[in-house]
């Protein structure tokens, strides 16, 4: 794996999170900037899921390939749920919402760097 996109993915997650817990403890919805954020934590991912899927076709490294993918795509398809659902809901919990995708996303990215570095 890209080791600085991975770590750049962590910062910019808990970064997003932090914000989003700031928010909810303020009791605001989410703004345009926690969305600007998580948008660019999208497409960073996006562009780990090309790269990840590249470098596992040829590797001879001992990966289990349907894992990883798949914690690749999971990784992908967290935040947009948990925008959604910020989105939808009009309290304070909206936030907190979002703010638990985004601390899933430093968990699944150092659970794909374990499953690299095997």
């Amino acid at each position: 794996m890209f080791a600085p996109l991975t770590w750049f993915l962590v910062a910019l997650a808990l970064l997003a999170m932090v914000y989003a817990v700031v928010l909810a403890a303020r009791d605001k919805r989410i703004d345009w900037p926690v969305l600007g954020a998580v948008g660019v934590v999208e497409v960073a991912l996006l562009a780990q899921l090309v790269v990840g899927i590249v470098q596992l076709s040829g590797t001879e490294r001992d990966v289990s390939g349907p894992f990883f993918v798949g914690y690749l795509v999971g990784s992908l398809i967290i935040l947009p749920i948990g925008a959604f659902w910020a989105l939808a809901e009009s309290s304070r919990w909206g936030a907190g919402a979002l703010a638990v995708a985004c601390l899933v996303i430093p968990i699944l990215e150092l659970r794909l760097h374990d499953l690299w570095a095997v």
